[in-house]
């Protein structure tokens, strides 16, 4: 199993990225992602934001985790893929699917996370875990808002709660 973790800032554009593969079930860590899904998983991620949109504006509950959001079919085969939007929530990614989860702070900066199996509160605790590493990371004088995080050790961090919850 492998995840793409991306942080965008407010004006749309990423502040933070990451591949990297399960550590549950004896994995290595390692994201298994061919090359041409490595771009395609940008695409995904920056396409869901229309739809964050959408459920951001007609009013989430007041909720910051906001789960699956949709689906992006069609990745694992050579064949041309689609978006089933899942604003509700639907079981079951279906073959070759990579599901589209997203963590909405109260700064409007968006935690998106591709994954190719559903596991809610997994990827609900490892937003939470992100979310107060990047709220102390704002509290650094040198940091701005949309500046690009670059710190080896929020990085380590970020890999250290993979590890843990994924």
């Amino acid at each position: 199993m492998s995840f793409y973790f991306v942080i965008i800032g407010t004006k749309d554009n990423p502040l933070y990225e990451a591949e990297f593969g399960t550590w549950k079930q004896g994995g290595d860590g390692v994201a298994r992602f061919r090359d041409e899904q490595r771009h395609l998983n940008q695409f995904i991620a920056h396409s869901s934001l229309d739809l964050l949109e959408e459920l951001q504006w007609a009013g989430t509950g007041g909720s910051m985790y906001l789960k699956c959001i949709e689906r992006f079919a069609g990745t694992a085969g050579g064949g041309s893929g689609g978006v089933v939007g899942v604003a509700g929530g639907v079981n079951g990614a279906g073959a070759g699917g990579v599901w589209v989860s997203v963590f909405l702070t109260a700064g409007n900066i968006k935690f998106v996370l591709l994954h190719d199996t559903r596991a809610d509160e997994p990827i609900r605790q490892f937003f939470y875990d992100v979310y107060e590493l990047y709220t102390k990371t704002l509290m650094n004088p040198f940091y701005s808002v949309d500046m690009e995080v670059r710190s080896a050790v929020f990085d380590g961090r970020v890999r250290a709660g993979v590890k843990k919850y994924l």
